[in-house]
């Protein structure tokens, strides 16, 4: 699609030297016209862009990251075309790019944090850069007919729009496929609402009691924390009716929260989690049966960031009679569990010398023996469990965030933590380490131990799984690969074990491999990027899906098959599920909800 640019060419009657005419007047183009515009490499580059950007993520599920970086490509193709094959007048040319790098730079510093930061700083230019150029190739075919004056005032316009037009915006995180959820700037987050709505709830400030025994003194605790009684996601002794046709999950109660990322621990009729509100971070305390508050303990401190928002990343850890939380700017407290009075807290990020990390602290607390453990980003460090006091640290790891794992192999307790160097094994009495497998990652996941005492490790998104030995011989421990497996990657999507299989999310799609081999026995059903529990007896995976859906999977290696499907909780949920009894508890950033399952056999 060649296109003239400008005023008409000058033209003029051709006459014979002897001055006669044939009557027919030949035209001659005028030495100083301008080439016609060169557009169409410019419009098949725009709508490609558009194609990979915008269509191909709606139509193709799980193929967004393609398009974000397609489309980076397609407009790298356009500012080539724009500055040397598009045969626009060199003063647009150049000013036009100029005006775009200018424009860019600038606007950065004026948008919206939440945009500024997320995608570690890169989110404005990722989704800025493609709109930008995408404005260069419309205003080139939309005002190839004004003249100078307009059409220079337009390519100004234009590219001052497609960037300045991300101050009306902020974004409120993104999913687990870099999906952004954009809002408008001046509305209020969900965060903002809940504050507005309750205020200073009329929950007893822990700090103001008197430090009594709990009325649940005594009571163990069904669900005490992270994953469960083992951490491994194992829902013991519970069945449940599946058809929810006929028997749906009944809504005992449904309460707004505070953004954090934690789940529950359950202990008598006392459920616990952390939420944000505000400046201060809060373990709370509801009532199973009715959701209604009945303490909350407060530490002014916030952590946020862009990605995914603000509040704890850990889940409340309840052992006898106290509950241990660790927050996200590094603080664990150790609260009575019957009406939250402080018994000691600490800063495990100042004790350890580790600074607050991007994602913020996020290991749950693990109790052993006579010390607490906590994971600050790597770095194991040990709690005196009477006195608070520093036991031991352990040797930095490098960035991720697992939580510390307690296991028996061989006859020997040990704590196993994964991060970003691989996996490392440390004697919950001292720290010392008992042994370490290197695999370099950034583990966000549990490890797993198999029934002949074998660990299944993870390393990162997109990397995979892999199955080790551990033994201990006359010369110390020993490590060896027994096999590694793409073919269930988990992200920060918890896996567990079943019958000599793995269950876990492959991406965003569930699938199940083989434990002698790592060969995948089937893959499907999409459910995001969300969590699951499995209920053994049953051989049944509950599955929370990101969007906030409820389902029952089969958990058998025979093929996928879904029993049941229905709504729970909106909004981007990334929370593990709890299941006490017949009651299932699910939560996000913006609510929490208890349902009351039927039982199977009535």
């Amino acid at each position: 699609m060649d296109i003239e640019q400008g005023s008409n060419p000058s033209v003029s009657p051709q006459v014979p030297p002897d001055g006669t005419s044939n009557g027919h007047a030949s035209q001659t183009v005028h030495p100083n016209q301008p080439k016609p515009l060169r557009l169409w490499p410019g419009v098949a580059a725009a709508v490609l862009l558009f194609l990979v950007r915008f269509v191909m993520p709606e139509v193709v599920s799980g193929t967004l990251a393609y398009g974000i970086f397609g489309s980076l490509a397609c407009g790298a193709i356009i500012l080539l075309w724009w500055a040397f094959f598009s045969r626009i007048p060199h003063l647009e040319r150049w000013s036009g790019l100029l005006l775009m790098i200018a424009a860019t730079a600038l606007t950065y510093h004026t948008i919206h944090e939440s945009i500024a930061t997320a995608m570690m700083g890169l989110m404005f230019f990722i989704f800025a850069i493609p709109i930008v150029t995408l404005s260069l190739v419309i205003w080139a075919v939309t005002t190839r007919g004004l003249s100078a004056g307009p059409r220079r005032a337009a390519l100004v316009a234009i590219v001052l729009v497609a960037c300045g037009g991300w101050n009306l915006l902020r974004s409120n995180g993104i999913d687990g496929d870099a999906a952004a959820d954009f809002r408008w700037r001046w509305t209020q987050t969900d965060e903002e609402k809940l504050l507005a709505q309750f205020g200073d709830e009329s929950m007893v400030q822990s700090s103001t009691r008197p430090e009594t025994p709990g009325s649940t003194a005594g009571v163990e605790a069904a669900w005490p924390g992270f994953r469960g009684p083992a951490r491994d996601g194992i829902v013991p002794s519970v069945r449940i009716d599946t058809d929810w046709s006929a028997s749906p999950p009944q809504e005992l109660w449904r309460r707004q929260v505070g953004p954090a990322w934690s789940s529950f621990a359950v202990r008598g009729e006392q459920v616990y989690t952390q939420e944000q509100r505000g400046e201060e971070e809060v373990v709370t305390c509801y009532n199973l049966a009715t959701g209604e508050p009945e303490w909350r303990h407060s530490d002014t401190t916030r952590f946020w960031e862009a990605n995914a928002g603000a509040g704890p990343r850990a889940t409340p850890t309840i052992s006898g009679d106290r509950i241990y939380t660790f927050g996200g700017t590094g603080i664990l407290n150790v609260l009575d569990a019957g009406d939250g009075s402080v018994i000691w807290s600490r800063n495990a990020g100042e004790d350890t010398e580790v600074e607050v990390p991007f994602w913020g602290f996020s290991g749950s607390p693990l109790v052993v023996g006579d010390v607490v453990i906590v994971a600050a980003a790597g770095v194991l460090a040990a709690y005196d469990l009477n006195t608070g006091e520093p036991r031991w640290t352990g040797p930095a790891g490098g960035n991720g965030y697992s939580s510390p794992h307690h296991l028996t192999i061989d006859g020997v307790g040990q704590i196993l933590l994964l991060s970003g160097t691989g996996a490392t094994s440390v004697a919950p009495t001292d720290g010392k380490v008992l042994w370490a497998h290197e695999w370099p990652g950034f583990s966000m996941v549990q490890p797993a131990l198999t029934t002949d005492g074998d660990i299944l490790l993870g390393a990162g998104e997109g990397v995979g799984i892999r199955r080790i030995a551990v033994a201990r011989g006359p010369e110390g421990w020993t490590t060896e690969e027994r096999w590694t497996s793409a073919r269930l990657k988990p992200y920060f999507n918890d896996f567990v074990l079943h019958e000599g299989h793995a269950f876990g999310f492959d991406g965003r799609i569930l699938a199940c491999i083989d434990l002698k081999d790592g060969e995948r026995k089937w893959k499907g059903g999409r459910y995001g990027h969300g969590q699951l529990v499995l209920l053994a007896e049953q051989g049944l995976l509950l599955v929370l899906s990101e969007k906030g859906e409820l389902a029952l999977v089969k958990a058998s290696p025979e093929g996928f098959s879904e029993l049941s499907r229905v709504p729970a909780i909106e909004g981007k949920t990334w929370n593990h599920p709890v299941l006490v009894d017949d009651v299932l508890l699910v939560r996000n950033a913006q609510e929490m909800v208890a349902f009351r399952l039927s039982l199977a056999g009535g």
